[in-house]
């Protein structure tokens, strides 16, 4: 399957199992807007159906992953639209299209990896929570942003942020909207490495490849089950992992995986 995006605002490249998508507005640091939304919405839904695609990569094009919403546009729309209940229509519209690319990231059985350099702010941390994975450079910093601006947050953030760093640091991060480093982000438990900047995209590649070689099935469950954890009771969870494991022994990557470690060799998964 092709993927094309319907605007030039995000790039797509596939290369085998692997699908790169790269915010593309570097001269607004790829702030996010309509057109942006309008493009991971399309994107996000080919990948979900797209079985020959086995890992994602998300970054910016330039030296920043994401710096939030286009305020540019925000305060273009507060002129133009002085009716408040048609404001606040227009920006409900917008929201639940970021909200459907947030639930394409989260429900596609694919890993998904942020490879994140320089800054990562407002609606920027919320689309990194939403990956599964997170690398970011030695000179990434992070800011919820979003009080700053007098707004709450968006995104799934107010989701994310209390399941990952826990509550009082979610509420931390939340009101109070400060910047902070990789190695915080990484001691906050909002990333898993942080890498020096020249080798941010070797490394994010090597583990693009790893996941890629993976066992697809496997992957896709497991994302699914941790996905769902803190929403289940523990009989839930059990019963949603016995069916889970049996999906996966009617698959060929587990007889090449037990097939493997009977014969003391490396697995080749084919990601069925």
């Amino acid at each position: 399957m092709t993927i094309t995006p319907p605007n030039p605002s995000v790039r797509v490249d596939v290369d085998g199992a692997i699908c790169r998508i790269t915010f593309a507005r570097p001269e607004s640091l790829n702030a996010i807007n309509l057109d942006v939304v309008a493009a991971l919405d399309g994107v996000t839904s080919a990948i979900r159906v797209d079985d020959t695609i086995r890992c994602v990569i998300l970054s910016g094009a330039g030296d920043h992953f994401m710096a939030g919403g286009d305020i540019k546009h925000f305060q273009d729309r507060i002129a133009a639209v002085p009716d408040k209940a048609a404001l606040r229509d227009e920006f409900e519209t917008l929201l639940d299209d970021v909200h459907k690319v947030i639930t394409n990231m989260r429900a596609m059985p694919q890993p998904i990896i942020a490879s994140v350099r320089g800054a990562a702010a407002g609606a920027g941390v919320s689309v990194m929570l939403a990956c599964d994975l997170v690398l970011a450079s030695d000179n990434a910093f992070f800011t919820l942003a979003y009080s700053h601006l007098g707004a709450s947050p968006d995104g799934g953030s107010t989701f994310q942020l209390p399941r990952t760093a826990g509550m009082k640091r979610a509420m931390e991060i939340a009101l109070l909207g400060d910047r902070f480093d990789a190695e915080t982000a990484e001691r906050y438990g909002l990333i898993n490495r942080v890498i020096a900047d020249a080798d941010l995209d070797a490394e994010t590649e090597k583990l693009a490849t790893r996941l890629a070689a993976g066992p697809a099935r496997a992957y896709a469950h497991t994302k699914a089950l941790l996905n769902a954890s803190l929403g289940n009771t523990l009989q839930q969870q059990l019963d949603a992992e016995s069916d889970s494991f049996a999906d996966c022994v009617t698959g060929p990557d587990f007889a090449e995986g037990v097939a493997a470690f009977n014969e003391k060799r490396k697995p080749a998964f084919k990601g069925q």
